[in-house]
């Protein structure tokens, strides 16, 4: 999350006017993260989030808002878009496209323990079977056709050494997605983003899973990759923590347990979810774009998460 686009009181006024929302107290621009801009809205109601979406179009952006609203309504503790008058969740802010969300309660938990993680994995695997039936599609756009697409944009930017790892590995990806275990992965809506700093906790309590503007439809396993990958390993490192993964699993199949496919797998899309989030903070380090509270991501962590990745795979 960052500010690219200003939004002024006077229409933070008028869009809280529109969705009945109650009269602006505050309104704060939140620093950190590299895609939308968003603000805290404080009003004599309640407290929201207003997000301006920066690269997604108005075309792609109601799969993300009714995913919400459909995993809301299902009871998954995820933020639940406004809607005015007619029933519309998409608005218009400063020129672009907007939600407003009620703000969750709790806190990121930024050093989980084991109980941390299998309150993730058994709330992941729920929105899993959840989303089922939820009706429309749209792809993981920065899913492996987008890491073929940005690799070439990198590779300028990086040595020797780590442009003959991308290549590898993206080969790798590429034989992989070709394999018949790959094509009998359970598939349905994946957030694709559950970083510790988008989910929100009470104690060790789960209050909320957020910011799903990455989200798709996917392969369940690359969802629950990216878990693994930033709850349970040691961030200075990027060694694999074997408490708080074995929490994790164990609470994930204990709603869903893994298909046969995904056990043989589960280290190859470890290795994807290392490369995918390697490539795109390569991306946004090396080109970044300007906005008023910005910090990009340090590209290396998740270099050496690949690198342990491959060097010690994960076996079920």
């Amino acid at each position: 999350m960052a500010v690219f686009t200003e939004v002024s009181n006077k229409e933070a006024r008028e869009l809280l006017r529109r969705l009945q929302l109650g009269t602006l107290k505050d309104l704060r621009g939140i620093e950190g993260g590299i895609e939308n801009t968003n603000y805290f809205l404080t009003t004599d109601e309640g407290e929201y989030v207003l997000t301006l979406f920066e690269r997604l179009t108005a075309e792609q952006l109601p799969f993300y808002l009714h995913l919400m609203k459909h995993l809301a309504h299902g009871g998954i503790p995820v933020p639940d878009p406004a809607a005015n008058k007619s029933g519309d969740i998409l608005h218009s802010v400063a020129g672009k496209p907007a939600a407003v969300v009620n703000k969750l309660r709790g806190k990121s938990q930024l050093a989980p323990e084991a109980a941390h993680c299998a309150a993730v994995g058994r709330t992941l695997a729920q929105m899993h079977l959840v989303g089922r039936d939820y009706e429309r599609q749209q792809p993981n756009l920065r899913a492996l056709s987008w890491w073929n697409e940005t690799a070439p944009v990198v590779l300028p930017h990086i040595d020797a050494a780590q442009k003959a790892l991308l290549q590898s590995e993206l080969a790798f990806q590429n034989h992989v997605a070709e394999s018949s275990a790959y094509t009998a992965l359970p598939r349905g809506p994946v957030h694709a983003d559950l970083f510790r700093d988008n989910v929100m906790f009470e104690g060790e309590e789960l209050t909320g899973f957020f910011d799903f503007y990455f989200a798709g439809v996917d392969a369940w396993l690359f969802d629950l990759s990216v878990c693994l990958n930033d709850w349970c390993i040691d961030l200075p490192t990027g060694v694999h923590d074997a408490e708080r993964a074995n929490a994790m699993l164990d609470a994930y199949q204990s709603v869903r347990p893994l298909t046969a496919a995904e056990r043989t797998l589960l280290p190859a899309m470890l290795r994807a979810g290392a490369l995918r989030f390697w490539i795109s903070r390569l991306w946004d380090f090396h080109l970044p774009r300007e906005a008023s509270m910005l910090t990009p991501h340090d590209p290396s962590h998740f270099e050496r998460v690949l690198r342990e990745r491959i060097a010690h795979p994960l076996v079920l």
